[in-house]
């Protein structure tokens, strides 16, 4: 009896269209650690909890690699995380130590660009974008 549900989940995902996104990420320093990419779905959620991402070794000058995802709005986030700790490591008032970029090469003044400057449009099929990284 408790079957039939979990058939009906199955059975409505086995539908959803997926898209590839192709993320070059420029502007690698070094080959230190690693490359970690974030794609948030809303402004609630981002530069806090990615929806989806992925994490590469980290390559002098360039990386291209790709994520699926359901077409939709989202913004994306690259940090280069030396150390492999994780994170985004910051200086004295928030600057960061390490190699950070987004969608759109947006930027801000001071802090993040807000959500609407780092969002890209993935519809089915194959979308391709290319960050570059920031080292202060």
């Amino acid at each position: 009896m408790k079957l039939f549900p979990l058939l009906i989940v199955l059975l409505s995902q086995w539908n959803v269209s997926f898209a590839q996104l192709e993320v070059t990420v420029g502007g690698i320093k070094n080959d230190q650690g690693n490359i970690h990419i974030g794609v948030f779905k809303d402004k609630e959620t981002f530069l806090k909890k990615a929806a989806y991402g992925k994490v590469v070794k980290a390559q002098k000058d360039q990386i291209t690699t790709a994520i699926e995802l359901p077409p939709g709005t989202y913004a994306v986030s690259v940090i280069h995380d030396e150390n492999k700790n994780g994170e985004l490591d910051t200086k004295i008032f928030g600057i960061p130590k390490e190699g950070f970029g987004f969608a759109n090469d947006a930027m801000s003044s001071f802090g993040p660009p807000s959500f609407e400057k780092a969002t890209i449009t993935v519809e089915k099929g194959k979308r391709t974008i290319t960050i570059t990284l920031r080292y202060l």
